[in-house]
């Protein structure tokens, strides 16, 4: 199958029900699991509730433009999302999106006519988009790498896919455009992917997700004030 990563069509995802995300918001470990495996997803789980995102970041530019010049696709099955945008994989790393930023402020926030923290929309919206994402080929979907850091765990850097109706879509815009989380930018504030950015810019004008509330500040997901000297 020919695969076109940029320029694709946009698939536009259905609105999941708020039943089937909040069965997302709290995430048990699975019993199956064995407990190591266990304790250390809930202790990322449980960091990232908190506002505290473990997982680091890049320590080693990443090589992005391999994607458009060098896609080379390896198969990938999910354990459990750790964050907003990272997750455990079935050869224990760590894989973390390189095109999303998931939100990191822990205030409540209206999400589906719940107040639910912005934290939990994003790992919520993690854990319901691996399910979609792995459904299509048996618990698995391929993934592009641009980068790993040294050390254990070990935590590699990618930008992961999907086919619906015989479309490839990506596993972070589609995050974006649900309005789970935000497009990753480098440290000028300059979008890692500027397609990802501009599918920010449709969330937020057609308030999906988190976008339905206003005065967001990017990344965090920590609203301002309008009038500071009042409110």
């Amino acid at each position: 199958m020919t695969i076109a990563i940029m320029g694709y069509p946009v698939w536009r995802p259905r609105r999941l029900s708020y039943l089937a995300l909040a069965s997302c918001l709290f995430l048990p470990p699975a019993m199956s699991q064995d407990d190591a495996v266990s304790k250390f997803i809930s202790y990322y789980q449980n960091a990232y509730a908190q506002g505290r995102d473990l997982v680091p970041e890049p320590q080693a530019a990443l090589d992005t433009s391999s994607i458009a010049t060098q896609l080379t696709l390896k198969t990938v099955k999910p354990v459990s999302a750790l964050t907003g945008s990272a997750f455990l994989d079935s050869n224990s790393a760590v894989i973390k999106l390189a095109g999303v930023q998931g939100c990191l402020s822990t205030e409540m926030v209206q999400f589906m006519g719940n107040q639910v923290s912005c934290v939990m929309v994003s790992l919520a919206g993690l854990a319901s988009s691996l399910d979609l994402a792995k459904a299509d080929a048996g618990d698995a979907f391929p993934c592009h790498f641009v980068g790993q850091n040294p050390g254990s765990p070990t935590v590699r850097f990618a930008e992961c896919f999907f086919t619906q109706d015989d479309m490839v879509q990506s596993l972070s815009e589609t995050m974006i455009r649900k309005g789970f989380a935000f497009a990753a930018r480098d440290r000028a504030g300059k979008p890692i992917f500027p397609e990802y950015a501009k599918a920010e810019d449709d969330a937020r004008r057609s308030k999906a997700g988190i976008w339905v509330n206003s005065y967001f500040t990017h990344p965090y997901g920590e609203r301002y004030r309008t009038n500071p000297s009042t409110n």
